[in-house]
């Protein structure tokens, strides 16, 4: 079966390519010609993943599923959430979101955080939701280098690497991302079993 993610980000990508059963092909943008630029414009992750996977079946007339993803920090009320990406502003940088997250939280002893996925699948026309949610805390400087976006200063409960420090198994086992994708491919398994 083919499937497209909806996104640009090749980190994204390679992540869920190595989740998927190997019954299902996994396209980017990139596999069908889509080089729109998808402007992500609603205040939840549900809707900006909806938005996204809606305007791939619409114009190109494929199953696909889109996904947003948002840090979610406590004593931040739920900052920066759907703006995760571009928290520091335009050129949208994963350096300036941490420095600003880290220059916002300076003095805070409530640390508390989650990285929330939600995923929207277009399917023969059907619409279907899935969420994945990974609680941890935020640290004060950043550690390790692998990973991407906030991923050097997010510690997930039960462990003591952040993310960035994580071999790629491990994170995607107990990630938001790899929790979100764990339940579309159950639910793609039980659809095609």
């Amino acid at each position: 079966m083919k499937l497209v993610f909806s996104t640009n980000n090749q980190n994204k990508l390679l992540e869920v390519q190595k989740m998927l059963p190997p019954e299902i092909e996994l396209l980017s943008l990139k596999d069908i010609h889509c080089f729109d630029d998808v402007e992500e414009t609603e205040d939840t992750l549900e809707g900006n993943a909806k938005l996204k996977a809606n305007h791939i079946r619409d114009n190109y007339h494929v199953n696909c599923f889109s996904d947003d993803t948002g840090l979610e920090v406590e004593a931040l009320n739920g900052r920066p959430g759907v703006y995760s990406a571009r928290y520091a502003g335009e050129p949208a940088n994963a350096e300036n979101n941490i420095e600003k997250l880290l220059g916002e939280l300076q003095g805070k002893t409530n640390r508390k955080a989650q990285f929330r996925t939600a995923i929207c699948l277009n399917l023969n026309d059907e619409e279907f939701f899935f969420e994945g949610v990974c609680k941890g805390m935020i640290i004060d400087e950043k550690r390790g280098t692998k990973g991407f976006g906030y991923d050097p200063v997010f510690i997930p409960d039960g462990f003591d690497q952040t993310f960035a420090e994580m071999n790629e198994a491990d994170k995607n086992r107990i990630s938001h991302r790899g929790l979100a994708i764990q339940q579309l491919t159950d639910f793609l398994k039980s659809k095609f079993a």
